[in-house]
């Protein structure tokens, strides 16, 4: 009996002492009541109460918090039914209002997401829906915000999680994007040719640019050559004529010969002659070429050199160029220099 009463008086010092220290943990907010009425709120840390007065009232966690909200149906407004959830993040910033202004606030806000889930997705079309995520969470977080001031709850972001169109929606939709992408394949595969057209284009375009300008550098390059040669002749000319007005016979009888011997390689090297006339003796050459060069010689004034008689090479004999027989042509007979008469006023040996 004596040992009871100590223990009593223990156990009652104990409950005395638990009443009124209070260790509020990090994280957390405490409310203290009085006879049941709001009177503080107790900060991490620790506090002393009055005993049998001052109680804790509620335990708030001041933490963000996560809330799921439940995946329900909605119809947009090009009357389509879509499936969605999301998620609210929350953090309570007045321990007192969370505590006594609302009752079971995780199932209010929930409520409330919900609701205004189903007014900002009904205000659009599926399209705007599926792509414009970013708006619904911005439209839902203005909402939700605004709702929960009053509680002492701010709604930190909203997240839309998933958005389920119906099964034939949802084949459809994969129907137009496999269309959409063939078309866009289509579209670049055209563009693909028509650049490559058009490079070809303008190669084939640089390459007559430049052979037109190769065959005007080339008819350049000719008619010079051509002036080139006429100068050449001409001075060629000029040097034997100036050699037969000073009595040199070798110039006249080299300029003769050379002709000579450029018509007939000209017709031996024709693609069409069959039968080429050929002198019987070469060496009538020569003594036509000396003819002339008495001719020229007896010419000059105060020559007393004889005239010398006309020397005609002798008649060509055909030969066989290309058959077992050549005939010789109806033409002319022979390509011999014809023979220069003698001046009237020479003089005679």
């Amino acid at each position: 009996m004596d040992l009871i009463i100590p223990l009593i008086l223990v156990v009652l010092a104990l409950a005395l002492l638990f009443s009124t220290v209070k260790i509020v943990p990090q994280g957390r907010e405490f409310t203290v009541e009085r006879f049941g009425r709001y009177t503080r709120t107790l900060k991490p840390g620790i506090t002393f109460l009055t005993p049998f007065v001052e109680t804790v009232g509620r335990r708030v966690n001041v933490m963000e918090q996560v809330l799921d909200v439940p995946r329900q149906e909605v119809i947009t407004k090009d009357n389509v039914s879509v499936q969605v959830d999301a998620i609210i993040f929350i953090q309570v910033m007045d321990a007192a209002a969370a505590a006594y202004r609302v009752d079971n606030l995780n199932f209010a806000i929930t409520q409330l997401a919900q609701t205004n889930l189903r007014t900002v997705v009904g205000s659009m079309d599926l399209d705007e829906v599926l792509s414009q995520r970013e708006q619904i969470n911005t439209r839902l977080l203005a909402a939700i915000d605004h709702a929960t001031g009053p509680w002492g709850v701010k709604a930190t972001r909203i997240e839309i999680k998933d958005l389920i169109p119906p099964p034939d929606i949802t084949q459809a939709m994969a129907r137009q994007m496999k269309a959409e992408r063939e078309r866009r394949a289509v579209i670049i595969e055209a563009d693909g040719e028509k650049q490559s057209a058009m490079t070809r284009a303008e190669g084939a375009k640089a390459a007559a640019i430049l052979q037109a300008e190769g065959r005007r550098e080339a008819a350049f390059r000719d008619a010079e050559a051509r002036e080139r040669q006429a100068e050449a002749e001409g001075r060629a000319t000029e040097v034997v004529s100036q050699a037969i007005a000073n009595g040199d016979v070798n110039a006249i009888n080299y300029f003769v010969a050379q002709r000579y011997v450029d018509a007939f390689a000209q017709l031996a090297s024709s693609p069409n002659q069959k039968t080429v006339i050929v002198p019987a003796e070469l060496g009538s050459l020569a003594g036509s070429l000396a003819g002339i060069g008495e001719l020229i010689g007896a010419a000059r004034p105060g020559s007393a050199q004889p005239a010398p008689q006309a020397v005609r090479p002798a008649a060509p004999r055909p030969r066989e160029l290309d058959g077992p027989r050549a005939e010789a042509p109806a033409g002319p007979r022979a390509l011999t220099p014809p023979a220069m008469a003698v001046p009237p006023t020479a003089e005679r040996a």
